[in-house]
């Protein structure tokens, strides 16, 4: 039953990628510097019949046109072809949870270590990070440029009943948003507050057309901003902004023992792609509007065994503080892998 709603899936998410590409007003992604290599040119596949991928990911790793720049690479050095369902989050990791996925690429790591603890996903590795930030128009009617809390920043606009559009799809930008509503003791209803139901791309186009406030990741908001006149007014932590706003990546392989039948071999070497000396070059590379977009994190001279189990997979005392924990590491990316004057 999962290989026919595979099929079915891999057909329906070829046609959402054309669908998605509108999202920015253009047919294709933005224009980038991948930054491949001469290496990457060599194919490593050998002879043999073309291998076929399932990625069920986020579309925020679509809107920006970074796997334009990373998937043919890859496609050529394994002899494969990659079928792209672009998705939420929260949708693509029920795909992957029904056996229609071979592997996942998503940003909201509760879901993620949901996914983990309940089987589904194996051999997780971090893969890169951005962080979030709250936009609206220039005139900023609620008030909240430059406030150090996206907590408070929120409750202002609720307070003010400034127009907020909302993705609504349960993607990661959405968990994260709700995340927010919940720390400024908001529960966000009324005309003023619209769930759309709709990838970032689309979701920025309507609150720029609406004079509106929303939450959007800054690699997407950074590779549209020619197409709309939106503003940063809370910066994420990547500029010194709060680190709720922080946007960690993680790639999983979905497990074989639950469903034979996905090709785990070419999940895990996709993985080892993006984790890689080679991918992680070409994502710290990867440019649009004169603009990185992601920070590669993949590797580490210390060990970084908390990417691959769930964050409070030991329980106890340690639950409790794992968060902090997972702050702290961020931080800490954001201090070796950002520069100064980004």
């Amino acid at each position: 039953m999962a290989i026919e709603r595979r099929r079915f899936l891999q057909a329906a998410g070829v046609g959402a990628v054309l669908g998605l590409s509108g999202c920015t007003g253009s047919a294709n992604p933005p224009q980038a510097n991948n930054g491949t290599t001469e290496e990457s040119q060599g194919s490593q596949s050998g002879s043999g019949a073309t291998q076929e991928l399932t990625l069920a990911t986020t579309t925020s790793t679509y809107d920006t046109g970074l796997l334009d720049a990373l998937n043919p690479v890859f496609e050529e050095k394994f002899n494969a072809r990659v079928k792209t369902i672009s998705q939420g989050t929260g949708a693509a990791i029920e795909t992957a949870r029904n056996g229609d996925a071979d592997v996942i690429l998503v940003h909201a790591r509760g879901a993620e270590d949901e996914f983990l603890r309940e089987g589904y996903g194996v051999n997780r590795r971090d893969v890169m990070f951005n962080d979030f930030v709250v936009v609206g128009p220039a005139d900023d009617p609620a008030g909240i440029s430059g406030m150090s809390s996206a907590a408070d920043a929120f409750a202002t606009i609720a307070d003010a009943e400034a127009t907020f559009v909302s993705r609504g799809d349960d993607s990661g930008t959405n968990k994260k948003e709700l995340l927010i509503w919940e720390a400024a003791g908001v529960e966000p209803s009324g005309t003023w507050y619209r769930e759309i139901g709709k990838g970032m791309g689309d979701t920025l186009v309507q609150a720029d057309q609406s004079g509106a406030y929303t939450l959007a990741d800054r690699g997407t908001f950074l590779a549209t901003q020619d197409n709309i006149d939106l503003e940063i007014h809370v910066q994420g932590p990547l500029k010194g902004g709060p680190t709720i706003l922080k946007n960690p990546y993680g790639v999983i392989p979905v497990n074989p023992a639950k469903y034979p039948d996905v090709n785990y071999s070419l999940a895990m070497a996709y993985a080892g792609f993006l984790t890689s000396p080679e991918g992680q070059e070409m994502i710290s590379n990867y440019t649009a509007n004169g603009s990185q977009l992601f920070f590669p994190n993949a590797l580490s001279e210390d060990p970084q065994f908390g990417q691959y189990v769930p964050e409070n997979y030991d329980g106890g005392e340690n639950a409790s503080s794992s968060a902090s924990v997972s702050d702290a590491q961020f931080e800490s990316w954001v201090a070796q892998h950002v520069p100064e004057d980004f």
